[in-house]
């Protein structure tokens, strides 16, 4: 373990992208696991607010974010260890922003809401493209070589470009993704039909389309009731367990009830009781 590390992390010059996946897995995790205990109503946890503003922890993922990426700039010629320490920061504040993604999507509250799911979606995407990255794969299979002359590897670029485009238009989105930097993938999810709701379907398929397609649209629903739903049924599952519950309400504990403090009224001059003194409870001669 300790030779693969060195051969194909260290010697590949892959140490910061290392340390930024594992600051951005280990942050993630941290940050779901605190914001589940806080939802819980865990005593000794709780937001941060300043008087009656909520902190979102989006406003301190900003802030590492900033600082990382100037001080990577600056230490990247320094050394390796800060300059992975400052890509350990990066990743801690990619983190924190992409976990609360959308939220500045939606620009409202829709953490526990089933909008939310679009976070979590955003940090999956984040940490596949960057462990296929560590693997030593690049996006389009570029490498910044051209050992075929002066315009094969752009065209060989542009064409899967294009692949790209025509597949997320076809709502493939993880297919597209993933495609950039397997691209096979993407000459796939080009070829086949689109997904009912998406752009292509529209523009295409649908009724409202120059030259509708019914016969491809009806496929299209069939393939997404068959085959799409269990998988996106598997993948929700996937992202409750990990970061809990998006369509329910957040737990409300009932209000502490406090003991009743009985206070007897003073006594007044004149009334059938004795009137007692205040310090010694004795009765006092009027």
């Amino acid at each position: 373990m300790t030779d693969w590390f060195h051969e194909r992390i260290i010697e590949a010059h892959r140490l910061p992208l290392f340390c930024f996946f594992v600051a951005l897995l280990t942050a993630f995790v941290f940050t779901r696991v605190n914001v589940r205990l806080i939802r819980a109503r865990v005593r000794w946890l709780g937001n941060v607010s300043v008087g009656e503003m909520h902190i979102h922890h989006v406003v301190f993922g900003v802030v590492l974010t900033l600082l990382g990426g100037v001080a990577g700039l600056v230490l990247s010629g320094v050394s390796t260890g800060w300059y992975s320490f400052s890509s350990a920061v990066f990743g801690v504040g990619a983190a924190l922003v992409l976990d609360e993604f959308a939220l500045i999507l939606h620009l409202r509250d829709v953490y526990w809401q089933e909008e939310g799911r679009t976070s979590v979606d955003a940090v999956f995407v984040a940490i596949a493209a960057t462990g296929l990255l560590l693997l030593g794969l690049r996006p389009l299979a570029w490498n910044g070589a051209d050992g075929g002359g002066g315009w094969t590897a752009p065209a060989f670029l542009v064409v899967n470009l294009v692949f790209a485009v025509v597949t997320l238009l076809k709502g493939k989105i993880w297919s597209g993704l993933l495609g950039l930097f397997v691209p096979p993938l993407l000459y796939v999810g080009a070829v086949r039909v689109a997904r009912p709701g998406s752009p292509w379907a529209r523009w295409c398929y649908s009724e409202r389309a120059r030259r509708p397609r019914p016969r491809l649209m009806a496929k299209a629903v069939h393939r997404e009731e068959r085959w799409r739903r269990p998988v996106i049924r598997a993948k929700i599952a996937v992202q409750e367990f990990v970061s809990g519950r998006h369509d329910l309400p957040a737990p409300v504990l009932p209000p502490r009830r406090h003991p009743r403090r009985v206070v007897s009224p003073r006594p007044r001059p004149g009334a059938d009781h004795p009137v007692r003194h205040w310090r010694s409870g004795r009765p006092r001669a009027r």
